[in-house]
């Protein structure tokens, strides 16, 4: 039985519909004739007295779903961020050790303990003080 449905199913491609049919069918949606009309003005999101679509309301549940999502995905930010931050910090902690054997080994100063240079523009304000 099954052998016989599969046999007769012959999947349609825009090719079979002939041009006249086409475009009869554009005319009657267009025109609001069809029941596929009908159907978009009555449950699809576009308004048709000021053309242009509208989002549906959402139910309260709706909303509650869509914000249970979003924390739930927030969440999973947040602890993907703590754990970078995490890492982040033993990486410093890590390379100033690193920097405090080498300034022991080699008996040199790594870091810089001078204060930074003055800019340009903050000695010529001193100048003109």
């Amino acid at each position: 039985m099954e052998e016989q449905l599969r046999s007769v199913y012959i999947k349609r491609t825009q090719k079979d519909y002939s041009l006249s049919l086409k475009l009869q069918i554009v005319k009657e949606v267009e025109s609001g004739e069809s029941t596929i009309s009908t159907c978009r003005k009555k449950y699809g999101n576009f308004d048709w007295e000021n053309q242009r679509p509208y989002a549906m309301e959402k139910t309260p549940e709706q909303r509650i779903m869509e914000l249970e999502a979003e924390v739930k995905l927030l969440e999973k930010q947040k602890a993907f961020l703590e754990k970078q931050a995490y890492i982040a910090d033993k990486k410093a902690i890590f390379f100033d050790m690193m920097i405090d054997l080498a300034e022991k080994e080699y008996r040199i100063d790594i870091r810089k303990n001078s204060p930074p240079e003055q800019s340009m523009t903050s000695a010529v304000r001193k100048k003109k003080l």
